[in-house]
């Protein structure tokens, strides 16, 4: 009989989220030396999509991280759909911060309309259930807890960053869906920034090349309706307009890449700023 493959040093928890009906199942991946070092703790990066990102990100990092100048050893945590939901489903509601999405859309779950705006819940959950369960169960030094999250999940980052930005120290964001509902993510920076002094977090911004427009090119890798490039400029530029003294935000594009293809190059530009090897 075949047997399942199973991803060596990994961890599967189930959550119930307070105040919904949903499910969440928890990955957690722990570095090789785990075991070897009972006196350390281990910063944590925290990953949405997990059903396609946990995987890669914990091969990205063993090829990137072990080996001469690659980057510091992690906890990776894994933020999945909720169970019961299909992918598209759970990461509408769960990764975007308004209802406003758009009406013309169709549910991929028969008997179910399509729901956003979940985003608040959502991120109240992974803060005040799974940074907890994190921090009782590993070796977590939870005052170095980075995220990581592409499209919705990027979106969904912006909004933890600019409502409660000391959640993560470090944010990786791929390709932010700032489009959604019309660009109401502008309004609520305008309304988030109003009362912040300062917004102490570390920023890595990373696109895609072809995630921009270009009308007079005949590339249909290049996005047909919306600039992400642009809007991405824009919200760093609206950002760094604050001059918030404890702010350090920088964008990047890769070339060659789109929407679907840039994400293994936004993981790996993000360890190693965020995780450059220890030096002991």
């Amino acid at each position: 009989m075949p047997q399942p493959y199973v991803l060596e040093g990994t961890e599967v928890r189930t959550l119930h989220a307070d105040g919904t009906d949903r499910d969440y199942q928890v990955f957690v991946s722990l570095p090789r030396d785990y075991a070897d070092h009972p006196e350390r703790r281990y910063p944590v990066l925290f990953v949405t999509d997990a059903n396609y990102a946990f995987p890669l990100i914990r091969s990205i990092a063993r090829r990137v991280g072990e080996h001469e100048g690659g980057t510091e050893a992690f906890i990776l945590v894994g933020l999945s759909y909720a169970v019961g939901d299909t992918p598209e489903y759970s990461r509408r509601r769960d990764y975007t911060p308004t209802p406003d999405g758009d009406p013309e859309l169709t549910s991929d779950m028969p008997g179910r309309a399509v729901v956003h705006g979940g985003g608040e819940v959502y991120t109240r959950f992974i803060k005040d259930q799974v940074f907890p369960l994190i921090a009782q169960h590993y070796r977590a030094d939870m005052q170095r807890k980075i995220y990581a999250g592409h499209s919705y999940g990027g979106l969904l980052g912006i909004d933890m960053l600019i409502h409660d930005p000391g959640m993560f120290q470090y944010y990786i964001l791929g390709s932010p869906s700032l489009q959604f509902g019309n660009d109401v993510e502008f309004a609520r920076l305008h309304e988030a920034t109003a009362r912040l002094r300062d917004l102490p977090a570390n920023v890595l911004i990373v696109l895609g090349g072809y995630e921009a427009l270009s009308p007079g090119s005949s590339d249909p890798r290049f996005n047909h309706s919306t600039d992400m490039v642009a809007n991405a400029q824009r919200f760093v530029a609206e950002l760094k307009a604050k001059h918030y003294p404890g702010l350090h935000i920088k964008m990047t594009t890769v070339a060659d890449e789109d929407h679907m293809t840039v994400f293994p190059a936004v993981i790996t530009r993000g360890l190693l700023w965020a995780l450059p090897p220890r030096r002991d």
